[in-house]
């Protein structure tokens, strides 16, 4: 038997045993930073196998069985649609050995001629540790270059760099467990309730459990995620840094600094409070934009409470000040003591799934593998001798934002991406589109079949994705969990590592990259993390050495350091006051606040601040392929004051076009959604959407790329944006039943974004054409087959379009188009009789059902829309768990809780002002 045959069968336990054998495995989530445990039942039926359904892993660790919405949602986004099966060369398909044995020879002649510098790799946390290491391995080992970096540059580096600068070392140093052990919970710049709710659902019990919790919430945004927050702190964007210098100096004038800790276990003190000092309560209120009282507030709970966790994330990371502000945080941590104990200490939040395996396995350009230093030469050394290389990458790679700005410039001649999609996620899309189109060879490997940095590639490489992938993961509190292959590959599909490793054969390197099963790979990587560590380096994998496969694929979810065969993992580090820097002491580091470096003028007014929505993820090649999941939101919207709209005569759900001085002519267009909990000059708008999904959808192309100093990671959290409306003629409604028929859009619209739903596709579209005459573009390019009735009143025109009698289309246009239900329409292609006369009139006025005039989908597991909460609620369901039982929203994954709770409070906070409105009259 091999080992792959050996792999599939021990990962997975029989529960019954029929004609058709159903088997549990349990894998991990592919998605954010938390690391969930998942249960998949598959079922075997013959020679083919499916995946039935998935749930939580009661046992793991990270979320004891429970998921969020797209975890949830998982067996909805993994079928073979859409998905890459064969290589591929300028568009037609070849063999294996033809696609690798290219990129092999390209690689060699690039080195040849212009050296290994010329040479990059662009990875992603999407790979698995074991895919990450091979990479890494190949660049810096055997082309001798550093240039591969990642995605999760983007993500975490500017917390990695704050955590170095502090402790010696890449360390997260608290547990998920600490969450529920602590007294005072800061959350800045997360909106965990969106971004990472099973974790936001544990703060929620903690705070249960726990009356005397305080919840801080520190975000320009009112987020979902101050329904927890007993003090929600609204500061000006880019002003985080001043808010901690300002808690710093209030912990030494105070008193309630931890003076011995600091004497035993810290250098910098004086030099980080001297920088504070200027940081009065007033200055940062002035500084920061909030009331002082607020601010005062905040600094006596942290400087009160016997624990605190600082939980932050991008709203820290993504800036050009990002790694300051981490340190700006840490030092609160360190002058206070609040580390290195339960329920204590700064605790950033990874947004991918193996961020923090990446940089384990050195997959970013600053770092060796095993936590070594790419700038120390007994480092290198150490890697090399270990991996028993012919060269060794001697100095700092390039880092993501200047890998393509080096590309753009004709430095880099080949570039092979991996997982991820950077013409959507990297800021400053006209540079990264030019840099491709400059780049003599673009190899992509990913998993499906259109993206917008696939229509850049030279040679194409089909990938396995989640349930395929075989390998681990480390989440956000360094726990090593197993993603076990749990179906085949389809088509002619391949692990990452089996690709790097035939490339890497045939570049002659066949010796070094020669592992018969990836167990091979961990156990490698295992011992270079033991290799001449001395108690330097906490990243020890000692005990997880020397594992047989069968004691690999049982690898049960274990945190690092694993020091020795008996250690179970380590949940909390520095509990012994020791760090990682030379002299065992924790860095305090001064911090001099900075403004964000992309600042509004008199031509781009507005602040635009990006980020995750809750039902979505990344540039949604995953999640998009679950209709499920548009029903929160359907499209990428701008969130905008009221007042600010009204100044620019905007209203709800009015398109409006955002340009930036780095936006290169490229103009995107979004709705606009009025947001009281948004900042009066502020904008915020989700990373989503592409131009895959949209005519305009380009938000990367509004960032300049500016990015930190020192970690290089991009500001996309702070944009100068000019806003003005639209000026299109005509908006309008499409839906299909074959999503082939929206092939045509840009043709017909010129505006457009696609909404997908379980039996039909829809898209908004927008024209400079009068409605008919974008009415009789769109018949032009139907099937001739097709019957059309049609509907013309004043400035309005529909059809509904049958094609053997059956419903193919309707299609509404109107010079203030509003989108009917696309539920309404699902429900009308779901069926393939005929449709009575009666609705197809109603199709053509665009009368909706009265059922599906309830508002937009809170609940997506139980579809329960915000009408009927808001009817639940005025009625006396007066807490989350009434509405639960009521009617069964927030039951099942919970990622909607958080907002059945800002619905409820706002509607207690609707009462309150009108009994004074009429306390006011009555007076």
């Amino acid at each position: 038997m091999n080992h792959s045959q050996h792999h599939e069968l021990s990962t997975l336990i029989p529960v019954t045993t029929t004609k058709r054998t159903q088997q549990l495995g349990q894998t991990t989530c592919p998605y954010c930073g938390v690391g969930c445990g998942v249960d998949v039942i598959r079922q075997q039926d013959g020679r083919n196998a499916s995946l039935k359904s998935v749930a939580g892993t009661p046992e793991h660790p990270a979320n004891f069985g429970r998921l969020c919405i797209k975890g949830t949602n998982l067996l909805q986004t993994n079928g073979a649609e859409n998905r890459l099966l064969s290589p591929s060369v300028a568009g037609k398909n070849v063999s294996w050995d033809t696609a690798t044995g290219l990129v092999a020879e390209k690689i060699k002649d690039v080195i040849a001629k212009h050296g290994p510098e010329a040479v990059a790799f662009y990875v992603s946390g999407q790979l698995l540790t074991e895919d990450y290491y091979v990479a890494n391995k190949l660049m810096k080992g055997y082309i001798g270059s550093a240039n591969i970096d990642t995605n999760s540059r983007l993500c975490m580096s500017s917390a990695v760099a704050a955590y170095k600068r502090a402790f010696g070392e890449d360390l997260v140093p608290c547990s998920y467990n600490d969450l529920e052990h602590t007294d005072l919970l800061v959350l800045v710049g997360s909106n965990a309730a969106w971004t990472h709710p099973v974790l936001f659902q544990r703060m929620e019990r903690a705070k249960l459990r726990n009356p005397d919790l305080n919840v801080v919430l520190i975000d320009p945004r009112a987020t979902d995620s101050s329904t927890l927050a007993d003090l929600h702190l609204p500061l000006k964007p880019g002003t985080d840094a001043a808010l901690f210098n300002g808690l710093l100096h209030f912990l030494v004038t105070q008193g309630h600094t931890d003076n011995t800790f600091i004497a035993d276990s810290t250098n910098g003190f004086e030099a980080a409070v001297e920088n504070a000092s200027v940081w009065s309560t007033a200055a940062v209120a002035n500084y920061c934009d909030l009331p002082e009282a607020s601010v005062i507030q905040f600094y006596t709970m942290f400087a009160k409470k016997t624990t605190a966790i600082t939980f932050f994330s991008m709203g820290i990371n993504q800036s050009t000040t990002g790694v300051d502000k981490g340190n700006a945080i840490i030092n609160c941590h360190l002058a206070s003591g609040k580390i290195g104990k339960p329920g204590s200490g700064p605790f950033s939040i990874t947004g991918q799934p193996n961020a923090m395996g990446g940089r384990e396995v050195g997959g970013l350009a600053n770092m060796l593998a095993a936590h070594m230093d790419i700038d120390n030469a007994e480092h290198r050394k150490n890697v090399q001798t270990f991996w028993q290389s012919p060269v060794m990458a001697e100095r700092q790679g390039l880092k993501a934002v200047d890998m393509f700005e080096r590309m753009a410039a004709g430095d880099i001649k080949f570039v092979w991406i991996m997982a991820t999609n950077p013409v959507v996620s990297m800021p400053n899309r006209p540079q990264i589109e030019a840099a491709l189109e400059k780049c003599e060879t673009v190899v992509v490997s990913d998993i499906v079949a259109n993206t917008d940095t696939l229509a850049f590639a030279d040679i194409v490489l089909p990938a396995t994705g989640w349930s395929e992938k075989d390998g681990t993961v480390t989440n956000s509190e360094r726990r090593i969990s197993r993603q076990r292959g749990l179906l085949p590959a389809p088509g002619e599909a391949r692990h990452d590592w089996q690709i790097i490793c035939d490339v890497a054969g045939k570049m002659g390197f066949a010796d070094s990259f020669s592992y018969a099963h990836v167990s091979e790979i961990f156990d490698e990587h295992t011992r270079l993390t033991t290799y001449k560590n001395h108690g330097e380096r906490a990243l020890n994998l000692c005990g997880l050495s020397g594992m047989t496969v069968s004691e690999y694929d049982r690898l049960s979810p274990t945190q690092w350091p694993v020091a020795d065969a008996t250690c179970q993992g380590t949940e909390r580090l520095f509990s012994d006051g020791k760090f990682f820097t030379a002299d065992r002491r924790a860095n305090f580091i001064a911090i001099q606040p900075a403004a964000p470096a992309q600042l509004t003028c008199e031509a781009f007014p507005f602040v635009l601040n990006s980020g995750r929505l809750r039902d979505q993820w990344h540039t949604m090649t995953r999640t998009g392929k679950a209709a499920k999941l548009f029903r929160h939101t359907a499209q990428a919207t701008l969130a905008m004051h009221p007042d600010d709209a009204e100044k620019l005569s905007l209203k709800e759900g009015d398109l409006a076009a955002l340009s930036a001085a780095s936006s290169g002519g490229m103009t995107t267009i979004l709705p606009v959604t009025l947001e009281t909990r948004q900042r009066k000059g502020e904008v915020f708008a989700p990373i989503h959407w592409s131009k895959a999904w949209g005519s305009h959808c380009q938000i990367g192309a509004l960032f300049n790329g500016a990015n930190d100093e020192i970690s290089g990671q991009p500001e996309l959290k702070h944009a100068a944006v000019a806003i003005q409306p639209a000026a299109f003629t005509t908006g309008g409604q499409i839906a299909v039943r074959n999503s082939a028929l929206l092939s045509q859009l840009t043709d017909v619209a010129d505006y457009w974004v696609k909404i997908p739903a379980e039996h039909c596709e829809s898209a908004q579209v927008a024209s400079y054409a009068k409605a008919e005459d974008l009415l009789q573009k769109w018949q032009s390019v139907l099937p001739e087959n097709c019957i059309m009735l049609t509907r013309q009143q004043d400035d309005k025109a529909s059809a509904v379009i049958l094609q053997n009698e059956i419903l193919a289309a309707v299609v509404w246009t109107d010079s203030n188009a509003q989108a009917m239900p696309l539920e309404w329409l699902d429900s009308l292609f779901a069926t393939s009789a005929d449709l009575p006369d009666a609705t197809l009139a109603a199709l053509l006025r665009g009368q909706p059902d009265e059922a599906y005039l309830l508002g937009p989908q809170i609940c997506s597991c139980f579809n329960v829309r915000q009408k009927t909460i808001n009817d639940a609620i005025e009625a006396g369901a007066a807490t989350v768990d009434a509405l639960g039982d009521q009617l069964q929203c927030g039951t099942n994954c919970g990622s909607c809780r958080s907002e059945l709770k800002r619905m409820i409070d706002q509607q207690a906070d609707a009462r309150v002002l009108l009994h004074s409105i009429d306390e006011g009259a009555l007076s």
